[in-house]
């Protein structure tokens, strides 16, 4: 009789008003992002905070074409705040976990965008470093409750996987930013040469954690994806400009080369087993 119970309460309904504010939380984020990419009135983040996060500010900020993966994690974003709105999400014990962390994802990006706009750049990486761990927490759940469906694996898992990807080099870059605007030498203004053994040193920990990542999560490609792209494009940054760095850029594409591969192989190995 008590197991009876426990099945009946899995599959009831949560209210509605939980995946609303799911599904608001997605708009309010993707409506801040417009204020950050300067398209609204805001500032665009890499003019914003003293221009601290842009191309040429530090050795270890990605070229600025990669922001452009922004573009596909709203997407992702406003589509799983859609679908979990569904009936049948609705009963689903995977997203009944998952809302908490993924509304807290959305509003912490939308934290971010206006701390970068008010110039509070330390605010802004200590709101960053917390979506990092609320974005890991969600990879920890994604991974526990396998999806129902190809579509909640592409919506849930294929979009917070790239956000994680992605916010692991964006706080990199955040990190570093903060330092230089504290005066730290050979972070910036460009005054002289970037040691590139600590640049070289960043990286492979990035890569690391990359790894580590795709042999914990089976092999998961977005993760790996988003990381992979932030990685390639600090390579990019770093073949011109004010920060031109040969060694800096070859660590930067072959640390994308190394995650990309863990992830392909722990996702063989897997499916071996």
């Amino acid at each position: 009789m008590g197991r009876t119970s426990m099945s009946k309460d899995a599959a009831a309904p949560v209210p509605l008003t939980v995946p609303l504010f799911v599904l608001a939380s997605g708009f309010l984020a993707t409506a801040v992002a417009f204020l950050g990419a300067g398209v609204v009135g805001g500032t665009p983040v890499a003019e914003a905070a003293g221009g601290w996060l842009g191309q040429d500010a530090t050795p270890l900020a990605p070229a600025t074409p990669a922001f452009r993966i922004w573009s596909v994690i709203y997407v992702g974003l406003l589509a799983y705040s859609v679908w979990q709105v569904l009936p049948s999400q609705r009963r689903s014990s995977r997203q009944r976990r998952l809302r908490p962390w993924a509304v807290a994802a959305m509003l912490l990006n939308a934290a971010w965008i206006w701390s970068v706009q008010l110039d509070q750049l330390t605010l802004s990486l200590v709101v960053i470093v917390v979506l990092l761990g609320v974005l890991v927490r969600v990879l920890v759940l994604t991974v526990e409750t396998p999806p129902e469906t190809r579509v909640g694996a592409v919506l849930a898992d294929g979009t917070f996987g790239l956000y994680l990807g992605w916010v692991t080099v964006a706080t990199v870059a955040n990190v570093a930013a903060v330092l230089a605007a504290s005066g730290v030498e050979g972070l910036g203004p460009p005054s002289g040469p970037w040691d590139d053994a600590a640049a070289a040193v960043v990286l492979t920990g990035a890569a690391a954690v990359g790894v580590a990542t795709a042999w914990r999560s089976g092999g998961r490609l977005m993760p790996a994806i988003g990381l992979a792209w932030g990685l390639a494009w600090i390579g990019v940054a770093r073949l011109e400009g004010d920060w031109e760095s040969g060694i800096t850029s070859t660590a930067a594409f072959l640390a994308a080369a190394v995650v990309l591969t863990a992830a392909v192989l722990s996702g063989s190995l897997r499916h071996v087993q």
